[in-house]
């Protein structure tokens, strides 16, 4: 009987520690062959990457899976397709509910059994997506579709946050939204959404993100408000923008070009060192290796339990980001040039969400794997062995969920160029202190037209 139990010991351990070889590999690493192809812009073998994993669609992160086929298939021109994917990301996020059962294995596992629901600033990101491929395509009434989920999302964010300290407001998106109206000439509305947007920089996006309101958006948020008839506002913003001698102007065509500069950060793991502390009034304190407090409710018969350990080791997510190559960029028609102006930082918005959530995310881990130790305990008073296995177990699945969406760009810049009815040649070149890169544009405009384009600069400081 010893014999049989030793090498069933021995064939269990095996096991597991395979698993944990396995089980250590970060979401990017897993899905390494894709994101490599995509980073050196293999679109066309990124796809097939995609399209011969086609049961991932299915899977706890189906979320990334659609977002990662409408990026990839948008960047191929297939804008409709592209749609596709991204409605089926944004009917999950607004259908995804947590389920008690996975909650409670996530305690006993590690976070990653559950379905990755996206982050907040991941499901804005989509439906900016999605309204610029309508924009691409000519659709303007698809396109205030977007528009309008887009409110709603901010909306929903912005109850779900009390504290101003936290990113519940998007000014990227309010200002997208103004450029949509203008463009279905609701000047209106687009007076509404520009006013927004500025609001938003100015009290939130500077401390936050250090990010200004570009000075495209002053002209056009002046621009709307004589278009509406606004004339206090037009003298009132002139005042505040400094921009007494601006005359609004409307171009005889225009181009509104958006650059996707870099790639968005990717998630890694980290751990803290806990050391337990005593149990008061249905809490139990933690101590970490700095002496900061975290305190963690439960039962009085859980921490019975949880008082006989001493020191408590949890892995935590965190963002790696991979700078850009190029800082800045411009475009030239015409022998003029218009400067590209940063928007929105999306490596820092994902930062920032994460920290937002981080003591959270501690409390959550701490739990976790208070209670796998709980078990293990247990286990130990019955057979030693079974329970050295629990303890190798517990460690090979204490695990940082490492899951989010990394094909999103690290910044995006923009501007507004005007064209004239016919053909327009337009240059773009986007400069960095290693490198500079220019690209050529052909576009045919009507009059009166508003085109837009995007451009990703896939050049990064990537992941390894």
């Amino acid at each position: 009987m010893t014999y049989f139990r030793k090498h069933i010991t021995e064939r269990v351990l095996f096991i597991v520690l395979v698993l944990f070889s396995s089980g250590c590999a970060t979401f990017y690493q897993i899905n390494l062959d894709f994101n490599q192809k995509f980073e050196y812009g293999e679109l066309e073998a990124a796809n097939k990457v995609l399209e011969s994993n086609k049961k991932e669609s299915e899977k706890k992160a189906r979320f990334l899976y659609y977002n990662n086929k409408g990026v990839v298939e948008s960047m191929l021109g297939n804008y409709e397709v592209s749609n596709e994917w991204f409605e089926k990301a944004y009917i999950f996020g607004e259908d995804y509910t947590k389920k008690a059962g996975q909650v409670a294995a996530s305690f006993l596992i590690n976070p990653n059994v559950l379905v990755y629901p996206g982050e907040d600033h991941e499901h804005l990101i989509l439906l900016y997506y999605k309204a610029l491929n309508y924009l691409k395509l000519g659709d303007r009434q698809s396109a205030l579709v977007e528009c309008r989920r887009l409110n709603n999302r901010l909306n929903t964010l912005s109850d779900k946050y009390k504290s101003d300290n936290k990113y519940k407001q998007d000014a990227f998106i309010h200002n997208l939204m103004g450029i949509i109206y203008e463009a279905d000439r609701d000047f209106n509305n687009a007076f509404i959404a520009y006013r927004n947007a500025y609001n938003v920089y100015k009290d939130v996006y500077v401390e936050m993100f250090g990010v200004s309101a570009p000075e495209q958006l002053k002209k056009d948020l002046i621009r709307s408000a004589y278009l509406t008839g606004f004339a206090t506002e037009v003298d009132f913003y002139k005042n505040e923008f400094d921009m007494q001698d601006y005359q609004p102007t409307q171009p005889e065509s225009e181009l509104v070009f958006f650059w996707h500069n870099g790639l968005g950060p990717v998630k890694d793991e980290w751990s803290f060192t806990f050391a337990t502390g005593g149990y008061s009034a249905g809490f139990f304190t933690f101590t970490d290796e700095y002496g900061y407090p975290y305190i963690v409710p439960c039962t009085q018969v859980q921490a019975n339990s949880l008082a006989d350990l001493s020191v408590v080791r949890v892995a935590f997510p965190k963002y790696n980001e991979r700078p850009p190559i190029f800082h800045e960029g411009h475009i030239t028609t015409e022998g003029r040039d218009y400067s590209l102006e940063l928007v929105e930082n999306v490596n820092l918005i994902a930062i920032k969400t994460l920290q937002e959530r981080m003591a959270k995310e501690i409390t959550t881990g701490i739990l976790r794997f208070a209670l796998k130790k709980v078990i293990e305990n247990q286990v130990r008073q019955e057979d030693q062995n079974l329970g050295f296995l629990v303890s190798v177990l517990n460690a090979s699945t204490e695990k940082a969920d490492t899951r989010n969406w990394q094909t999103i760009p690290h910044s995006i810049y923009y501007t507004r160029v005007p064209l004239h009815e016919g053909t327009n040649h337009v240059e773009l070149t986007t400069t960095g202190s290693l490198q500079s890169k220019t690209s050529n544009f052909t576009f045919e405009v009507q009059k009166s037209e508003i085109i837009f384009h995007s451009y990703q600069s896939l050049e990064s400081f990537v992941q390894q």
